[in-house]
């Protein structure tokens, strides 16, 4: 066997070996996830966010292979996420939080103008954006209606924070509760999704909202 074929059944097995490992931790990180969400208990919960996190893209190729619910990854982690970070959450003052909203819950007739923060809502009451702002506003926060994670990004920049809210579909919202980990994140997922007229549980959100002491 020559030095070069040494080599490739090496990585070759190496390979065969990382697949292996790969297919047991999403099966480990399936029956967990499945349990805190049935049951609202989970062992090692940061240890299944760490696994899922860095194992995301492979985890959903694995499930979409095998023909699971294509948000079957995003939820548990949305799910473990929030529960794992609510009391801190709730300790950090509403002036210190952001609010990201997804502008695709604007009304087709949305009369607001897009800025460099975001959507300057106006309040006209043609969709749930105004609600949410009504009534988190007066309490300290500050809320950011965005079109993507551009956006997002931008605002983390600019702004001193120490927790966040998120509305958003499943896997946009799971990836900005990734990237936001380190500040509490708190999430809601959009009950319609489309390009506008997106629907949310505005109940869910205010309960978020009033949720700090």
């Amino acid at each position: 066997m020559t030095d070069l074929t040494w080599i490739y059944t090496i990585l070759g097995e190496l390979l065969v070996f990382i697949a292996i490992l790969i297919v047991i931790l999403f099966i480990i990180a399936i029956v967990f996830g499945r349990m805190f969400i049935k049951k609202g208990i989970v062992i090692f919960p940061k240890a299944i966010l760490f696994i899922i996190d860095t194992l995301y893209s492979p985890f959903k190729s694995i499930a979409k292979l095998l023909k699971l619910n294509e948000h079957l990854i995003d939820n548990m982690s949305i799910e473990i996420r929030n529960d794992i970070n609510k009391k801190k959450f709730k300790e950090i003052p509403a002036k210190e939080t952001l609010i990201f909203l997804p502008h695709c819950l604007r009304h087709r007739d949305c009369p607001a103008t897009l800025q460099k923060e975001g959507v300057n809502c106006t309040c006209c009451g043609l969709c749930s954006i105004g609600v949410i702002k009504k009534n988190a506003e007066p309490k300290g926060y500050k809320i950011y209606i965005v079109p993507g994670s551009s956006f997002v990004k931008k605002i983390v920049m600019e702004n001193k924070f120490k927790a966040v809210i998120g509305v958003a579909c499943h896997e946009d919202l799971n990836q900005m509760m990734m990237m936001l980990s380190d500040f509490c994140p708190q999430g809601t997922l959009l009950r319609k999704t489309g390009c506008y007229e997106t629907k949310v549980n505005v109940s869910e959100v205010l309960e978020i909202i009033n949720s700090k002491n």
